[in-house]
C-alpha cells in the first residue's frame, strides 16, 4: 500500500501553524483540507481529550454560524494525534484566504463565557469530557503563536 498524504510531512520538523494539507475533487468541485496545527508534533506534550473536545464544539460551532464562510464549511474536528485540527472547506482556497476567519474562531473560544454548545447528554456522546479553560489555553497560544502576524513559514509544509 501506498504511504498516504498526511503520513509523509516531516513531523519532525512540522512548527504549529496553518496549513493546506491537501486540496481534492470531488465531481469536479475543489475541497480544501487545512491542517490547524496547534501544538509541535513530538516535541512537546499533545492536547489532552477535554480541552480538544471543547475546541470541536466551540470551534464548529463558530465555523458554521460565520455569515460569510458558514455555507464552506464541510467539517471541523480534530486530529487523532491530537496535535491539531482538520478544516474541510468547499473551495480551492489558501491559508490566507481563510486566516481571518480562523482567527476569529480562535477570537470566539478565547472570549467565551458559559455553558459549551452541545455540552448534554441529549446532544453529545461523551459531553462530560470538556475543559474550556485549557481549551482557551490552547486558543490563545495558537492565535499569539501563529496569527499575531502572518508569517510564511507557518503556511507551507516543511521541506
Amino acid at each position: 500500500m501506498e504511504k498516504i498524504a498526511s503520513f509523509q510531512i516531516d513531523h519532525l520538523r512540522l512548527l504549529p501553524g496553518l496549513y493546506v494539507s491537501r486540496v481534492d475533487r470531488v465531481d469536479g468541485a475543489a475541497v480544501t483540507t487545512f491542517d490547524l496545527r496547534m501544538t509541535a508534533p513530538n516535541r512537546e506534550p499533545v492536547m489532552g481529550t477535554a480541552e480538544v473536545h471543547a475546541i470541536e464544539h466551540l470551534g464548529a460551532t463558530y465555523l458554521r454560524n460565520e455569515p460569510e464562510w458558514k455555507g464552506r464549511v464541510l467539517y471541523f474536528g480534530p486530529m487523532g494525534c491530537r496535535t491539531g485540527f482538520y478544516l474541510l472547506m468547499a473551495g480551492e482556497l489558501s491559508p490566507l484566504d481563510v486566516f481571518g476567519l480562523v482567527r476569529g474562531m480562535l477570537d470566539f473560544i478565547i472570549a467565551f463565557e458559559g455553558e459549551i454548545p452541545g455540552a448534554s447528554a441529549r446532544d453529545c456522546g461523551n459531553y462530560l469530557d470538556m475543559n474550556l479553560p485549557m481549551a482557551k489555553y490552547y486558543a490563545r497560544r495558537y492565535r499569539a503563536e501563529v496569527f499575531g502576524q502572518i508569517d510564511e513559514t507557518r503556511m507551507h509544509y516543511p521541506d
